[in-house]
């Protein structure tokens, strides 16, 4: 089963931004959805984007903002996280088909 490792969380001020980085253990072919949830402090996780094929989808309150992005040679999707807002503070997962990522931490301070 492919694994799943995350790293690029940390603490940043409002207006700002991060890229995070997700690093799979094997190739992930392109028909099997590969992106990136979030869980705030007593919320849902949520979905804030994702690739499907060669498409991607965005929550609307990330659109504009983040931008995913995927290097297959590394087997890796990317996060990038601008203008970044205290409501995107939370745990930052990555997922492949039914695998979850450990997770990392985003905190955006005002």
């Amino acid at each position: 089963q492919v694994q799943l490792v995350e790293s690029g969380g940390g603490l940043v001020q409002a207006g700002g931004s991060l890229r995070l980085s997700c690093v799979a253990s094997r190739t992930i072919f392109s028909i099997i959805p590969m992106g990136w949830y979030r869980q705030a402090p007593g919320k849902q996780r949520e979905l804030v984007g994702i690739f499907i094929g060669d498409s991607t989808n965005y929550a609307d309150s990330v659109k504009g903002r983040f931008t995913i992005s995927r290097d297959n040679a590394k087997n890796t999707v990317y996060l990038q996280m601008n203008s970044l807002k205290p409501e995107d503070t939370a745990v930052y997962y990555c997922n492949v088909g039914t695998v979850w990522g450990q997770g990392t931490l985003v905190t955006v301070s005002s």
